[in-house]
């Protein structure tokens, strides 16, 4: 294809960042995967008639393992690339449509940043591609909404050149201690 035209420029850009994420996600070896920005789900096609107790699913110090065990050789062996809340991640047999699969909820340790991939060495995504669903603020928990609104708050005022919310704070706190200390000469400070 031509390397002048606009349009190749494109496809080479974007077989050097990835593909577009579905669903937050893409493809692994023997997986699919999908996220939010709590959690991941990983599908693994097994054969029809695989049930639980044909399978060995591990996901604990950092490793995801997934093996059927009648195969020696394992589906999935690999350091997870970031850490999980063990004890609220889980695993299941699903079977639809399109086949039976090992599904494995994984609850992400940090629930404000997207995974670029399940396992370290594992195909990335490109995470600044990320369409993620539109939530409303009243579907968020206390802490997290709370944190959502001041990053807006932030993005706003950086937007209209006024001061975010730490800088606010910052000079509320200073202002606070130059009235508690009226001796000292505070003319020559340079203040961030």
């Amino acid at each position: 294809f031509c390397h002048h035209c606009p349009m190749a420029e494109g496809v080479e850009k974007e077989k050097e960042e990835g593909p577009v994420p579905v669903d937050g996600g893409g493809d692994g070896p023997n997986y699919t995967w999908t996220q939010e920005l709590g959690e991941l789900a990983v599908r693994i096609p097994v054969p029809m008639g695989t049930r639980g107790r044909d399978t060995l699913v591990s996901f604990e110090d950092g490793r995801l393992s997934v093996r059927l065990k009648k195969d020696s050789e394992p589906l999935i062996d690999a350091p997870l690339y970031k850490k999980i809340k063990e004890e609220d991640s889980t695993w299941q047999i699903d079977e639809t449509k399109d086949g039976k699969f090992i599904v494995i909820y994984l609850s992400k340790s940090n629930q404000m940043e997207w995974w670029k991939c399940v396992c370290e060495g594992h195909p990335e995504i490109d995470t600044t591609k990320i369409q993620p669903e539109n939530s409303r603020l009243s579907d968020l928990d206390g802490d997290t909404r709370g944190m959502v609104e001041k990053m807006m708050f932030d993005q706003q005022q950086k937007m209209m050149g006024r001061p975010t919310s730490d800088e606010l704070k910052k000079q509320e706190a200073l202002q606070s201690f130059m009235k508690q200390h009226p001796e000292m000469d505070f003319s020559n400070a340079k203040i961030q």
